[in-house]
């Protein structure tokens, strides 16, 4: 015998979706509907369009309260979510921030920004969706400051590369000698280089400590056609090369600091083999000190991309890889 139920217990009461784009976001409320005979289960509906700069989402979240909203939902679109999100969060909302591919495979997705608002609410009411882990505002701050000092030493790498190259192109074969040609020795034969010294054997002779034992290959390495041209460049790749050292460096101070409340985990994870000081606050920038996020060591490791693949995956490398566990975060989030 089939009987009538009444499942809008289940649904979230005040929600909140938003469709965020560069420079406005449309927002969907759905609240409970004051019940009236053989209208139990209706919801009231708002969908207002709002600017992303402070002072409008900051009218956006006194709309927000006034209608008692309890979760607000956005999906991870590039950057453009972060001010939304910190900002409400700030306010003190419950924030999710959603994986759009979760939201793309429900069938029955609108198109536009305003249906896409009203579609996300509606699938957040009912519970279809899962958080994108992000993390609290001390290791977002740590993060930024990680993930900056990856892409200065990767600026320095190429900057070196370059050199290396100039060097190449003046038939100077200081790197076949030298491993390092940025150490003690290398700086020192560049800066004569730069100086005006030509002389092969001059600039052998700065060689320090083990180096000394190849003067001979070091004349025959310096045997070239270094111009003018080449010091002019050269000068320029040094200089880009050292202020990058310096930005590195003050980096590394600031992250110490950030790091210093998650000491014990940064000391824990330096005594694993493989993973020193670096290493240390870059898994605590990434992943935080809260594992509790991940049920177990597995969803962890899928939410890295270190989860193995499948066998049929590796036999057909454009098969589609398999899903992860866990959800993953917005890149800076």
């Amino acid at each position: 015998m089939l009987e009538e139920t009444n499942d809008t217990e289940e649904l979230i009461g005040r929600v909140a979706a938003l469709d965020i784009g560069k420079a406005e976001l449309v927002c969907c409320v759905r609240v409970p509907s004051p019940e009236a005979p053989g209208k139990r289960g209706r919801r009231l509906q708002e969908v207002r369009t709002y600017q992303t700069m402070t002072r409008s989402l900051l009218v956006l979240a006194e709309r927000l309260a006034e209608l008692g909203v309890t979760r607000v939902v956005m999906e991870a679109t590039s950057d453009y979510c972060k001010s939304p999100f910190y900002l409400l969060e700030a306010q003190g909302f419950e924030v999710w921030l959603v994986n759009a591919r979760d939201v793309k495979h429900l069938p029955g997705r609108p198109k536009t920004d305003r249906l896409d608002a009203v579609w996300l609410a509606k699938v957040a009411e009912r519970q279809m969706l899962r958080p994108s882990f992000v993390p609290p505002p001390a290791i977002r701050r740590l993060r930024d400051l990680t993930r900056y000092r990856t892409d200065l030493v990767g600026v320095r790498t190429a900057e070196k590369q370059r050199v290396e190259k100039l060097l190449e192109d003046a038939q100077i074969k200081l790197s076949v000698v030298a491993s390092d040609i940025f150490g003690v020795s290398g700086r020192a034969m560049l800066a004569a280089l730069l100086a005006g010294e030509r002389d092969p054997k001059v600039l052998a002779r700065l060689a320090r400590t083990r180096l000394r034992a190849k003067i001979g290959q070091l004349e025959e390495a310096f045997t070239g056609h270094f111009s003018d041209h080449h010091a002019f460049l050269l000068a320029r790749m040094l200089s880009r090369i050292d202020q990058a050292s310096a930005d590195i460096a003050e980096l590394e101070a600031k992250i110490d600091q950030e790091v210093a409340p998650f000491a014990a985990a940064a000391d824990r994870l330096d005594e694993i083999t493989g993973v020193g000081r670096t290493a240390a606050q870059v898994i605590i920038a990434e992943i935080g000190t809260d594992m509790g996020r991940f049920p177990t060591p597995g969803h962890l490791a899928s939410w890295a991309k270190f989860a193995p693949g499948s066998s049929s995956r590796l036999a057909n490398p454009r098969a589609r890889p398999p899903l992860a566990l866990a959800t993953p975060t917005l890149p800076g989030c």
